[in-house]
């Protein structure tokens, strides 16, 4: 006799009567465990091999990822790593574990009795990891929050693959919720532009505000991805918050990988070019990034830097991510908020307290 096996992971037993519990899952790209060739191998291997991140043919892309890539690209970019790397490991999960832990606290001091916590989608502390262990803990429904302010299929619905799939092993699934994007959220905007204001009045004015972008290539954009619009009205708003004419500032995007066309104007030829016309100071910042990572650290504060001051440049500023500036805290948890409405998220009354209450008010009726 042939025995069937469930394709679903053992759960925990369902319990009748169970007191809905919400949970806020916030959500970024991810980071190899440390700078070493192995680990590095390990997360590109993942992230290169997602087929949103790259799509083209599979079959060929394999062959290449595993024949080609994998091979000679993670020690050159291990050493990039090490150039950023803290004592407490890699500046991207300090900062998105903090940011976690803030949104926790901005959140229960409203009265949310929610859990939050950070999940990365490639390498460790995995989506489905977190998703296990809230479901453990009771969890029936979860909010994914996403650390891309724009949307892109690259990134935030990549994000949400690993929670289908999650949802796709699972028995009784929670109700889920997502955000998708938040790029031209008037909070969000406001916080980048006081991380701005407040880099100027340390360390004065540039000539030109670079905008950084990640890039994805501009293939993207003609099959419909939002992603190159919604960089484009993220810098402009953030330029009118600073009262930035056209010629003040300018957008680019950064991170081409590959030979194929991205979009553009890319970063570091950019940079170049205002080095070689005589601008001698330039600030960049990065919106697209909500925490200081690799692609912030290194490839603009190291390398693009030196590209700008080769070209002629006299001064390069960068002004760091959001990080756990309090604005942005706020900022992003007001944002949760406003997509956790009608769900049962308060804390419950002390029952104590709710006990004296009733008793309080059936004693004044007794009297009247």
């Amino acid at each position: 006799m042939t025995l069937l096996t469930s394709p679903f992971a053992k759960e925990p037993p369902f319990q009748h009567g169970q007191t809905p519990r919400t949970a806020v899952l916030y959500c970024n790209l991810g980071t190899p465990d440390s700078p070493s060739t192995p680990d590095v191998r390990r997360f590109l291997s993942e992230f290169l091999g997602d087929p949103r991140v790259v799509e083209v043919p599979r079959l060929l892309w394999l062959l290449i990822l595993h024949g080609i890539i994998l091979r000679f690209r993670p020690a050159k970019s291990g050493a990039k790593y090490a150039s950023v790397w803290l004592p407490e490991g890699s500046p991207l999960k300090i900062w998105t574990e903090k940011q976690a832990k803030m949104l926790h606290g901005w959140l229960g001091q409203r009265g949310h009795q929610v859990q939050v916590r950070y999940a990365m989608r490639y390498g460790s502390t995995s989506i489905a990891s977190q998703l296990d262990q809230l479901k453990a803990e009771g969890t029936t429904r979860v909010l994914i929050v996403p650390a891309y302010p724009q949307y892109s299929a690259t990134t935030t619905a990549s994000l949400f693959d690993a929670v289908y799939d999650w949802a796709g092993k699972t028995r009784n699934i929670p109700e889920l919720r997502f955000i998708n994007h938040y790029h031209d959220d008037a909070r969000y905007i406001a916080a980048l532009a006081g991380r701005v204001k407040h880099h100027w009045q340390d360390h004065g004015r540039p000539d030109v505000l670079l905008m950084s972008f990640h890039g994805v290539p501009e293939r993207t954009l003609h099959l419909g991805d939002p992603y190159h619009c919604e960089c484009f009205k993220t810098a402009r708003l953030l330029a009118e918050h600073l009262g930035l004419s056209k010629e003040q500032y300018k957008v680019s995007f950064q991170s081409r990988l590959g030979r194929a066309k991205w979009l553009e104007p890319y970063t570091e030829p950019t940079l170049i070019d205002m080095g070689q016309a005589g601008v001698k100071r330039v600030d960049v910042v990065c919106p697209a990034f909500t925490s200081d990572c690799l692609e912030t650290l290194e490839e603009i504060n190291m390398e693009a830097r030196e590209a700008f001051l080769h070209a002629g440049g006299k001064e390069f500023q960068y002004i760091p991510c959001l990080n756990d500036d309090p604005a942005w805290i706020t900022a992003l948890s007001e944002i949760t908020q406003q997509h956790l409405q009608g769900w049962p998220t308060q804390t419950p009354p002390d029952a104590d307290a709710l006990a004296a209450s009733r008793a309080a008010a059936m004693a004044l009726g007794a009297k009247q």
